[in-house]
């Protein structure tokens, strides 16, 4: 079982942080035609997404790591991004929600973007890299992560494999609300 620690919190500082900059810019690209002023990133880890977003763009952020956040400041979001977030709940049968508070939060934006591991077809789980007991809890494939979200009143608008090579079977999707009152 992963403790979510101080210990933790350097240890994702020592992997990622080399990356870290390309990674956001790849994000940010990849939510701009939505031009999101006001964004909340639930699981923010350290804060990543926030320290590299563009000009003009606030961003509040929410982890359960004791890691320096503003948390959730506002009742609406452009977009709440849940960059590699939901494969550590145990999300059962897709219509049960673990985090009563994450319930909440799609009915506050109109927009949200995710990152999450999708296995391959020519890769054998017992030996994926993605494959963390006890970390990652649920393992989605694009039908089911698709279901989650319309299930939620969203639908996909954009999706693929952006990210760096380090971070290969990393699915990137972003969903719109289905009846946007624009």
């Amino acid at each position: 079982m992963i403790t979510y620690d101080i210990h933790y919190f350097y240890h994702l500082l020592k992997i990622y942080s080399s990356t870290a900059e390309e990674i956001c810019r790849i994000r940010w690209g990849f939510v701009k035609e939505i031009t999101p002023k006001l964004v909340l990133d639930y699981g923010s880890g350290v804060g990543f997404f926030k320290a590299f977003a563009p000009d003009g763009i606030e961003v509040n952020t929410f982890d359960v790591m004791p890691v320096p956040q503003t948390g959730v400041l506002h009742s609406y979001y452009d977009l709440i991004t849940f960059w590699d977030v939901l494969e550590h709940e145990d999300w059962g049968n897709l219509e049960r929600n673990p985090d009563i508070e994450m319930d909440r939060l799609f009915d506050m934006t109109d927009y949200v973007a995710t990152t999450l591991p999708i296995l391959p077809e020519d890769k054998d789980f017992a030996t994926w890299k993605h494959r963390k007991p006890g970390e990652h809890k649920y393992y989605f494939s694009i039908d089911t992560l698709d279901r989650f979200f319309s299930i939620r009143g969203f639908k996909r608008i954009k999706s693929g494999y952006p990210e760096c090579k380090i971070r290969q079977d990393i699915y990137s999707a972003l969903y719109e609300k289905i009846n946007i009152k624009k």
